[in-house]
């Protein structure tokens, strides 16, 4: 049964089909799919990678790629049937009905224009011919989503602004001619989990302002949990289920459904990771200092950082981007040498190592990247990708270098069949414990890993997140683990420090931690967790069911 909004109307998507024409044949990507939006509402549209909420969105705003095709349905938007037009036809419509707010904001602006410029852009192209009313607009909106000194913003480059800044400009594209419909597609997938928490706020008062009605297309939960007012949930191009958000949450009907759920740590939070009793200290982090350049130019990335990590356990390190965090990473695995400080790994100092004795160093620390593609030889089979490591610290006959290959990849969890494929025929998930099998295969005693699963769906995340705890537990690793994500630490680490502009700002257990933060900035970064609007007490909280 299809849930509607209370509110009058404003677009009614039914029974929409769509294909992309690809050179293997015609591929549907979106099934059947039908939902509505009233005037001021939020609807989430969630779902994995591959589910069709992205290609549903596009077919909205008249942004599907040439080769998709509407093959059925209907879309209309304030009565009017939008799915049979050209896509000229929407630049009426573009920014003034309908506004999309991209998910990656550093490929979205162009890099040679002025923010006041691009701002600009949308005005001038529906119709506002005065410049000096145009520069007072671009200004007016740049210190409504919050950017200081709008005037200095205005004239300054996309390159010149971080992540946050750069999403904040999108939305005051977006809402510069208060259309009727903002499409928020995963507005802030790429971003910190504060600043995800403030853009997410700025796009509520907004819509509030403006009566604005919001698409929110998301593969988390968490976020839906709290900012929408119904959820439609896809799955390979169908809904599985919609409803309003506390309902569909608190009691799922279906088997996927219910799955996000248990996979979502934010909604779904297991018990704290008991630490030993009386730890033994793999890793010894102490006084920590990296500055990068000379002079007047000179940046001081980690200033002073201790912690140290048990052996057989998993140490978070929690911060925004420019925290310091992913530096002091690079330090530990060798990648450069700190400025001051030292790093003791199993009584060994090894800011100091060179020659052979800094080579089999990095034997023994293994790092994992955030994204696997680009980690990934993209001419290689998977094969020799997971066995290249073994050619640069073994004397090993081809024949014994593959077997141990394949039986690394077949201890992360993947098909045999893999063997001969290459990176582009795997899915991300999959390509993360390529990653991750590639770091193994050498038997190493430590893991590093730098956002290795911030670029995952939910549900492969947590399988991404289970498959190191049995790792862990299977081989007595001890890992590092780099993350902005609270929910994800709570789920894999048994201690953690909080890093805030080169500083640890906290260290501690990770139950410590989350029930007693003795820092401001970890209470502000606990309290931006996506979720926690539904409340302790909501029954979501305390779901623990899997798909049956």
């Amino acid at each position: 049964m299809l849930a509607f909004p209370s509110k009058k109307s404003l677009l009614d998507i039914r029974d929409l089909t769509i294909s992309y024409h690809l050179p293997e044949g015609r591929r549907q990507v979106v099934n059947g799919v039908s939902f509505s939006i009233g005037e001021g509402e939020v609807v989430a549209l969630v779902g994995e990678s591959g589910s069709g909420k992205t290609t549903t969105a596009q077919s909205i705003i008249g942004l599907l790629p040439d080769n998709g095709r509407i093959e059925s349905g209907s879309i209309r938007l304030n009565d009017a049937e939008l799915s049979d037009w050209a896509s000229r036809r929407f630049d009426a419509i573009r920014g003034k009905v309908v506004s999309l707010i991209p998910q990656d904001p550093g490929s979205s602006l162009n890099p040679v224009l002025t923010i006041g410029r691009q701002v600009e852009e949308i005005l001038k192209l529906h119709g506002w011919r005065d410049r000096k009313a145009r520069h007072a607009r671009v200004l007016e909106l740049l210190g409504r989503v919050g950017l200081s000194n709008p005037e200095l913003r205005a004239n300054q480059y996309p390159h010149e602004l971080s992540g946050g800044m750069k999403q904040r400009v999108l939305i005051a594209i977006a809402v510069a001619l208060k259309p009727a419909l903002i499409i928020a597609d995963e507005p802030t997938s790429a971003l910190d989990v504060t600043v995800q928490h403030r853009i997410l706020d700025l796009i509520d008062e907004l819509r509030a302002e403006s009566g604005t009605a919001v698409l929110l297309v998301t593969h988390d939960l968490g976020v839906a949990a709290d900012r929408a007012d119904r959820v439609v949930v896809l799955r390979k191009g169908h809904v599985e289920e919609q409803g309003p958000t506390s309902a569909l949450l608190a009691r799922p009907t279906s088997a996927y459904a219910k799955q996000l759920l248990a996979d979502a740590p934010s909604l779904a939070p297991k018990g704290f990771r008991d630490a030993p009793e009386n730890p033994e200290a793999a890793i010894e982090v102490r006084n920590l200092r990296q500055e990068f350049g000379h002079g007047k130019t000179r940046v001081l990335a980690v200033d002073d950082v201790s912690f140290s990590i048990a052996r057989g356990t998993t140490h978070a390190l929690v911060g925004e981007s420019g925290s310091g965090k992913t530096t002091s990473a690079r330090s530990i695995v060798g990648l450069q040498r700190p400025t001051s400080g030292s790093i003791l790994i199993e009584g060994t100092e090894v800011t100091s190592l060179s020659g052979e004795a800094r080579r089999l160093f990095r034997r023994d620390v293994q790092l994992v990247y955030q994204n696997p593609f680009t980690s990934l030889d993209p001419r290689q089979r998977i094969l020799d990708i997971v066995g290249e490591p073994l050619r640069n610290f073994e004397t090993l006959t081809r024949k014994a270098r593959d077997e141990r290959a394949a039986a690394m990849i077949e201890k992360v969890g993947l098909p045999a069949d893999v063997i001969t494929r290459n990176p582009r025929a795997l899915s991300g998930g999959q390509r993360q414990r390529v990653a991750i099998a590639r770091a193994l295969v050498l038997e190493p005693r430590f893991l590093v890993l730098d956002e290795a699963v911030s670029a995952l769906d939910v549900t492969v995340q947590a399988q991404i997140l289970n498959l190191l705890t049995e790792l862990q537990d299977q081989l007595g690793l001890t890992y590092l683990f780099v993350t902005h994500d609270l929910s994800v630490v709570r789920q894999i680490a048994h201690t953690v420090t909080v890093m805030q502009a080169g500083q640890a700002v906290e260290t501690g257990l990770v139950a410590r931690v989350f029930t007693e933060p003795a820092s401001p900035y970890t209470s502000d970064l606990l309290a931006a967790i996506p979720g926690r609007r539904l409340g302790a007490s909501h029954p979501v909280l305390h779901y623990s069911g899997a798909a049956e």
